[in-house]
């Protein structure tokens, strides 16, 4: 086995898997120069990717194994981590604020900054998944701080500074779940796991832009084999990111076509139109053919005019409708002849501002292998490796309930938050109510919640734990899912309007009844279980009726029947507190009026109860009478027996003087008054008996 070379820094494993070729770096920073200790470059077997999709990810796999291979005989040692970047047809990007609010004025450190940038990514993640009206599943692939702000001023870094508030703006990219999944399971092919994820501009600009550039309006375009990527800095910033799914296949393509040749040897054909000299070729018929660098530019010009135009079209959208000052080119895709011409007349700039950047860009970069050409191909790995140092750890996977899942790591995920990835409902974590009861009270409508099941039980690595458990990568969560309660129940004694019994005298003989309640129009006790939608009316009184068939009477044909000493029928109302007496005997005059609702009981000096008929005494006698002689009774007001004395008869309104109601003290908008249920006016006229209900009501 070879020996383990010794190296003085953290060695970093970047690939960059593109449509037609695979890239691997090997190398290690120290300070700001990046050492690049091996370098090797594998074209894929077939076409197993396109547009920046892999289409074939065991082929893909395979590549990358022999990639990683011979880089591990160039330096000595196993590599077992690797820093990837993706690319795709439907890139997203989502702008966003985001503030940072100390309790107090605090000095700013690192992990102030940190906390800073995950939360902005983290917002851009609600915000895009709030506004994503794909069905594509997509995830945050890498992002980029455009502007600090310190106590809501612009500030290039605010390490060590104190402030009330830091603030950022920020972009975040997206891409769709298979286009990052398929990059994902292609390295893990190869024997890898992935220790950083970012976008392929994100990385191209980390070399071929430098931050003292970055002030100036500039584009970078990483024009690959399927797809051209393209960001856009301003003011000391990178402000935008955009792609689109046309590159250098496609013009491979048109050789292919025209010359009658493979995929293979269309790219050959491609790259010998960039030297001088005659380009050689076998067509599929086996005949040996010759053209011209000239004529290879001649037949992909209307290809190369199509993608250049939809490059400048995009560099103009992205940079808020208008031409960049410059456009740096990266990527072999870039190298055909007329690119840059192309792209500078399409954005109407001076030819001389569009350029290929390579070995000038690279000048930073210790290479310390002479077997790789600084090439401007190197410059998106070598941006890979190291967007390490800035962004690693954007994903991890766990294991939810035996599968494996993929999370963006916002450095404070918990269980919640893979069970949402996994698609595990969150009714599923929490304890389930039973259904609820809706019906109505005295029209009024009420609801009683179902009672709460038994929660989720959860364990971590074997272990329990809770839905807010912190997870890391590799974790293993077992969730078996929440139970639903009982269902809502309640029986009509169970409201708070109900009173459990109603006490009247009948026959001198003190009877308590059950409270009843009217539910859908009939008659129901309190232990009526309310059913969904009831409509339940309160009663405050008994019939003559129910008040028998409760107390197993038959009330026989030719009886009497009095309520508060006047003569009723089977349906009068008898309220608390009032007297019932029914028999086959007429009472006395001085016991009881004979005509129901006629007459007054006015008592005489010696206390007992005279009658005044028709026949004894006219209308106009038992008036003036009524209003000479002085007599008592008693009513029932709020649930409390009032007794009325001293005068002849009594109004609604003389209760008050009798009761603890301040109406000058309102708590309330009005005041109600009820009359034996009924709503009743201060002039209501009283009798012995009556029920008073008197109550503020907003």
């Amino acid at each position: 086995m070879t020996e383990l070379k010794k190296y003085p820094g953290q060695l970093v494993f970047g690939l960059d898997i593109g449509t037609r070729s695979i890239v691997g770096t090997v190398g290690y920073k120290t300070g700001d120069v990046f050492h690049v200790i091996a370098q090797e470059v594998k074209e894929h077997h077939t076409r197993a990717m396109l547009d920046g999709q892999i289409h074939d990810i065991n082929m893909v796999g395979r590549t990358i194994r022999e990639v990683k291979e011979v880089l591990e005989g160039q330096i000595g040692r196993s590599l077992t981590d690797v820093c990837i970047a993706a690319a795709g047809r439907v890139l997203r990007t989502v702008t966003t604020h985001i503030d940072y609010e100390f309790e107090e004025e605090t000095t700013v450190d690192p992990e102030h900054i940190y906390s800073l940038d995950m939360m902005g990514v983290e917002k851009a993640y609600d915000e895009f998944h709030t506004g994503n009206d794909l069905e594509l599943k997509f995830y945050c692939v890498g992002y980029t701080v455009v502007k600090y702000y310190l106590n809501k001023y612009p500030m290039i870094n605010l390490e060590n500074h104190k402030a009330k508030m830091i603030s950022a703006d920020l972009i975040a990219t997206f891409l769709p779940d298979e286009v990052v999944d398929g990059l994902y399971k292609a390295v893990g092919v190869a024997g890898l796991e992935v220790a950083n994820l970012t976008l392929e501009p994100i990385a191209a600009i980390q070399v071929a832009i430098p931050v003292m550039y970055r002030m100036l309006n500039l584009a970078l375009v990483d024009v690959g084999a399927g797809t051209s990527d393209i960001s856009i800095t301003r003011d000391g910033s990178i402000v935008a990111y955009g792609m689109i799914p046309a590159a250098g296949d496609e013009i491979s393509e048109v050789i292919a076509k025209h010359c009658l040749v493979d995929f293979a040897q269309a790219e050959k054909i491609k790259l010998g139109a960039g030297r001088k000299g005659i380009i050689l070729y076998k067509d599929i018929m086996g005949i040996t053919q010759k053209m011209e660098p000239e004529e290879v530019a001649h037949l992909v010009k209307p290809t190369v005019d199509q993608i250049t135009k939809s490059i400048a079209k995009k560099i103009i959208e992205l940079n808020g409708g208008k031409s960049v000052s410059a456009v740096f080119i990266v990527g072999g895709g870039g190298k055909i002849t007329g690119f840059t011409q192309n792209l500078a007349r399409e954005l109407d700039i001076s030819p001389e501002r569009v350029a290929l950047r390579g070995e000038e860009v690279l000048g930073e970069v210790d290479f310390q292998t002479e077997q790789v050409k600084k090439d401007s191909m190197f410059v998106t790995p070598i941006g890979i490796c190291l967007n390490f140092y800035d962004q690693k750890n954007n994903f991890i996977f766990v294991q939810f309930n035996g599968e494996r899942v993929k999370l963006y790591d916002k450095n404070n995920l918990t269980i919640v938050d893979a069970a949402m990835q996994a698609g595990f409902s969150n009714d599923g974590l929490f304890p389930k109510r039973g259904k609820e009861l809706n019906f109505f009270i005295n029209g009024k409508g009420r609801m009683v919640r179902g009672e709460l099941g038994e929660a989720a039980v959860i364990t971590l690595n074997g272990e329990p734990a809770g839905m807010n458990t912190s997870i890391e990568a590799n974790d293993k969560i077992v969730v078996i899912e929440s139970t639903a309660g009982a269902p809502a129940s309640m029986e009509i004694n169970q409201l708070p309007e109900y009173d459990s019994s109603i006490q009247v005298i009948v026959n001198e003989q003190k009877v308590v009844l059950p409270k009843f309640a009217q539910v859908n129009g009939n008659l129901q006790s309190g232990y009526y279980d309310i059913k969904e939608n009831d409509s339940i009316d309160m009663l405050n009184y008994y019939t003559v009726r129910q008040i028998a068939e409760f107390m197993d009477v038959i009330l026989k044909e030719g009886m009497n029947i009095y309520v508060n000493n006047r003569i009723a029928d089977l349906d009068t109302k008898v309220y608390e507190n009032f007297s019932v007496i029914w028999t086959m005997e007429v009472l006395q005059l001085s016991q009881v009026e004979t005509e129901p609702m006629s007459y007054e009981e006015l008592p005489e000096d010696d206390g007992t109860y005279v009658k005044a008929t028709k026949e004894e005494e006219g209308e106009e006698g038992k008036e003036e009478r009524k209003k000479e002689i002085p007599h008592s009774f008693t009513v029932i007001v709020n649930g409390e027996p009032i007794r009325l004395t001293g005068k002849a008869e009594y109004m609604y309104v003389d209760v008050f003087d009798l009761i603890d109601f301040d109406l000058s003290n309102p708590k309330g908008s009005v005041v109600c008054t009820l009359l034996n249920g009924e709503n009743a006016q201060y002039t209501e006229m009283l009798r012995e008996g009556d029920v008073l209900e008197i109550f503020w009501k907003n």
